[in-house]
């Protein structure tokens, strides 16, 4: 089964819940001029602030600077990625998936011993451009030896508006680091 055929089911399935497949920030004209706002649930951002990412050494480093990511989910081929991890434990990324439904995502991270690492990512969902959910990511990944890749096992967790549990599927990631 191909990346296409994996996405549309992936898509037809979040289409059936009424959740769009597709995580990124909202264009704020369209929440202006629409008058489009929905907060996520305390308990959410409650999780998202506690996760501390200071670190008593600098092993942190294995993990900071750009890389380029593969995704897989349930087994199959997903998306492509740029992910910067920032030393501040915060991380940005900008995904291959359609520029309608949003490509850009955040989260924080923190160090679970020199080469092990922790990320806790969330994006919004978007159905035809207008917010219907959110995801979170929680993935754990191993740096290499030689600190120029890393791979890892995630799972995405995919929420209504209301905060409600539509689905939640597994997948792993495999990255090599972009030279500054």
């Amino acid at each position: 089964m191909n990346r296409t055929y994996i996405g549309a089911a992936v898509a037809a399935a979040l289409g059936l819940a009424g959740i769009s497949a597709h995580a990124s920030c909202a264009d704020p004209q369209v929440v202006a001029k629409q008058g489009l706002f929905h907060a996520l649930p305390a308990a959410v951002a409650q999780s998202i602030m506690a996760n501390d990412a200071s670190s008593s050494d600098a092993s942190f480093e294995n993990i900071v600077g750009t890389w380029h990511v593969t995704y897989t989910v349930e087994g199959q081929p997903f998306a492509d990625a740029f992910i910067q991890w920032h030393n501040d434990g915060t991380e940005f990324e900008t995904i291959d998936l359609p520029l309608l439904g949003g490509n850009i995502c955040l989260g924080n991270w923190k160090r679970i011993d020199a080469n092990h690492f922790s990320r806790n990512h969330i994006g919004f969902l978007y159905n035809n451009g207008l917010p219907n959910g959110y995801f979170t990511e929680t993935e754990v990944d191993v740096v290499s030896s030689t600190g120029k890749a890393y791979h890892g096992h995630n799972t995405q967790s995919i929420y209504d508006v209301n905060g409600n549990l539509v689905v939640t599927v597994t997948g792993t990631s495999s990255a090599v680091r972009l030279a500054p």
